[in-house]
């Protein structure tokens, strides 16, 4: 049990981590976009730049704060998922609210490195899972919010899962650099032909780089799984979302985390109605 805690708890470290990319690295992004455009303008940024004027604003700096208040956090108020039960999810502060988000990340991230060492054991390639779970992680957080998948995520992503491969930890390396050039190719040929018969976008590039990057890791036969796991969950949530009225007619639906989630799950589950394809004849 104890190195299934050690494991848990260096989840939460790295998983509140995580919740500082997954908020700053949108604003980051975008302020370095409006400096090369060279101007100023969104309202994110605009407030941002005013909290934190003269001093650097990166994954590191300035120290966690409230969004609300600038309150910045004391040791005992940044203890991953203690500090947010012990708040009761408010600020210490001026009461306001603390997003959710913070709470569930760290906690899917806790539950993915405890299942990182139960899969793979102590080993390089249990921290290597580990860190495919965390960049899906976060990358499937910042589409939902912003409906961007960043490069900075995704190419990393891309390289160290042929990086990885280079001893066919989890693909033959011909495999992984087969899937992720497929990958690649599979959603954007989908996404031209949408625009060729509907002459809009339906598709970010976004989508392409993660999907080559989950190729890259997992090899080119384990893409069709992955593909039709997260279409079919973003058609059941789509439809379900548009029910209940959370979806609005013609409001895109962000396919990052689905396909997030779908490369998760091929990680530690191969359905067995999807084993036949794969058996050799």
């Amino acid at each position: 049990m104890i190195p299934y805690f050690i494991a848990t708890l260096f989840g939460l470290v790295i998983g509140s981590f995580l919740t500082v990319v997954v908020h700053r690295l949108p604003i980051m992004l975008e302020r370095a976009w409006n400096a090369e455009a060279g101007h100023l303008s969104s309202t994110c940024v605009a407030q941002s730049i005013h909290m934190d004027k003269g001093r650097a604003y990166n994954l590191w700096q300035p120290r966690s704060h409230c969004p609300a208040c600038g309150h910045t956090l004391r040791l005992l108020e940044n203890i991953p998922l203690i500090s947010y039960l012990r708040l009761r999810g408010r600020c210490a502060a001026c009461c306001a609210p603390i997003p959710i988000r913070y709470l569930l990340i760290e906690l899917l991230s806790a539950i993915s490195a405890a299942s990182a060492f139960w899969r793979f054991g102590a080993s390089g390639q249990a921290l290597a899972a580990y860190g495919l779970v965390a960049a899906l992680l976060a990358l499937a957080w910042i589409d939902l919010q912003t409906h961007l998948l960043p490069d900075a995520l995704t190419m990393p992503l891309l390289w160290s899962g042929l990086l990885v491969n280079l001893e066919a930890r989890f693909a033959p390396l011909a495999d992984a650099v087969i899937g992720a050039l497929a990958g690649y190719l599979s959603l954007w040929l989908i996404a031209w032909l949408f625009r060729l018969v509907r002459n809009k976008e339906g598709m970010g590039q976004g989508d392409f780089k993660l999907l080559a990057a989950l190729g890259a890791w997992f090899g080119w036969m384990a893409l069709p799984s992955i593909a039709l796991l997260a279409s079919t969950g973003g058609m059941l949530c789509g439809v379900a979302a548009h029910a209940y009225g959370r979806l609005k007619k013609h409001q895109p639906l962000p396919f990052g985390p689905f396909l997030a989630a779908a490369g998760a799950l091929a990680l530690f589950w191969t359905p067995p109605w999807m084993q036949w394809q794969w058996m050799p004849l």
